[in-house]
């Protein structure tokens, strides 16, 4: 299983340094403050406005950029950075997230698909860790079990691997929608408007690390599945 751990470690050192240059640039774009003189949260009112959107609610959450909008509850909920934030990185953190909440009032396909997968891959992050556990015992006891254990991996890791892949356009398209926005009722100009593409762009990146790092997780035992055939 020398494999696995190569690839834990090399994805859990990718996402750190993602994740460190996400934080970098948020850092950054927190110190360059917008020239509408918005917080984060009246940003996402207004931009919730603008699309006619009256029955989502804004609240301040807590946490280091732990903004999110939940589709069950309809609320986007705001760090307090950006929920307070009168910057770029705010406005730009805060408008993503309401792109969201339109990709929902709109019907957007790939966040229902992705929505509809929540509880298959709830099931199986609860389960991995045990499969995995189970594997490694019932090998032992004989191919029949051990067989058994590695389907069930396969299929767990397939389930997130698809909901990482399905991911990645329902988190660009709610970039997109935020700087369309931002540009168009001149939230952000100019030099803003740059900072808060490039604050975005690394956030999707933390994405596609992810999406990356599912992806060859459920390839290697798929593979190590079928090469035992």
């Amino acid at each position: 299983m020398m494999g696995y751990y190569l690839i834990i470690g090399v994805a859990t050192v990718a996402g750190m340094l993602i994740s460190n240059r996400l934080k970098g640039k948020f850092k950054k774009y927190s110190q360059v403050p917008i020239s509408s003189g918005q917080t984060g949260a009246e940003v996402a009112r207004d931009m919730l406005k603008y699309y006619g959107i009256s029955d989502v609610k804004i609240n301040q959450g807590k946490g280091f950029l732990s903004d999110h909008y939940n589709p069950l509850k309809k609320t986007v909920t705001l760090s307090p950075e950006v929920y307070q934030g009168r910057n770029v990185a705010a406005a730009a953190v805060a408008a993503h997230e309401c792109g969201h909440a339109v990709q929902h009032a709109e019907a957007y396909q790939m966040l229902k698909l992705r929505s509809a997968l929540v509880p298959a891959v709830q099931v199986s992050s609860r389960v991995q860790q045990f499969l995995f556990m189970g594997f490694m015992f019932g090998a032992a006891m004989g191919p029949a079990l051990g067989n058994l254990f590695m389907i069930a991996l396969v299929i767990t890791f397939g389930v997130a691997a698809l909901f990482s892949l399905i991911t990645l356009p329902v988190e660009f398209d709610a970039s997109r929608r935020a700087l369309v926005w931002l540009d168009n009722t001149g939230t952000t100009q100019g030099a803003e408007y740059d900072g808060a593409k490039d604050a975005l762009w690394w956030a999707a990146m933390t994405y596609v690390a992810g999406a990356m790092s599912a992806l060859v997780m459920f390839l290697y035992f798929l593979l190590t599945f079928l090469g035992d055939r």
